[in-house]
């Protein structure tokens, strides 16, 4: 389990978020849902080291960490691909980075590309295949690194309706199989309500956790079940509600 309590983060004059707390169940999606620009992607800089915080704890199965740097995978909205890199190149740079067997880890990819549909496309470089292509070679390199706990920073934001429906459904899919806990970022109700265990709404900055939710709807969920519907109206008079007083 993830406890983050009391995180802060100032940027000059600017509060981004402060005495944020909230926690992250095993083996589940936890996903925090908040208006572009409220300090989400801040948080997880934070979460994974790429900026210090101002204050507060983080602590991973009973352990405090100064960061999730190497406990947890991190994937980006960008896929972030090297260009010169094949995918197979790019999602074995885990396995070459921590020294492990490239054999063993070059096979374990192999799964995992045929597994995501992208058997066949080993050896071609990033510029040669769709977005959608490049993120499931991105989701690939990022299981490599072999975390419990991976952080989706809106991974899907910047592909198409169909490509993008098509990955929640395989997220929903290797969570399950994988047993890993994801904390997701996300503007798209709809997203956060198909994908999640456990929603955090939030507010805009000075970022705080506004109502938080449990789903308990099977999965994969339908945006038309009435449950669903009634809460995506409820949170989004409350995301209005926040702009409008913000």
């Amino acid at each position: 389990m993830l406890v983050v309590s009391g995180l802060t983060k100032r940027f000059a004059d600017q509060t981004v978020f402060a005495d944020f707390s909230f926690t992250v169940p095993p083996n589940g999606v936890t996903v925090l849902l908040g208006p572009s620009g409220c300090g989400k992607s801040t948080l997880f800089d934070v979460l994974t080291g790429v900026v210090p915080g101002d204050g507060g704890t983080i602590s991973w199965c009973g352990k405090e960490l100064t960061h999730l740097g190497r406990s947890a995978a991190y994937m980006q909205q960008k896929d972030l691909l090297l260009p010169w890199f094949t995918l197979m190149e790019n999602a074995l740079l885990p396995a070459r980075i921590g020294g492990s067997d490239l054999a063993g880890a070059r096979r374990r990819a192999g799964r995992l590309f045929k597994r995501l549909g992208l058997a066949g496309f080993e050896d071609f470089r990033p510029s040669k295949v769709s977005g959608g292509m490049r993120q499931r070679c991105a989701l690939v390199r990022t299981l490599m690194f072999d975390h419990d706990l991976v952080l989706l920073d809106e991974p899907l934001s910047a592909l198409d309706a169909i490509t993008r429906q098509s990955l929640q459904s395989l997220l929903l899919l290797l969570q399950s199989e994988f047993g890993k806990s994801l904390l997701m970022i996300t503007h798209d109700i709809e997203e956060a309500l198909l994908l999640a265990d456990t929603l955090l709404v939030v507010s805009p900055m000075p970022m705080q956790v506004g109502e938080q939710f449990v789903l308990s709807q099977p999965k994969p969920r339908s945006v038309s079940d009435p449950e669903l519907l009634r809460l995506k109206e409820h949170v989004w008079e409350r995301l209005q509600g926040d702009m409008d007083h913000g």
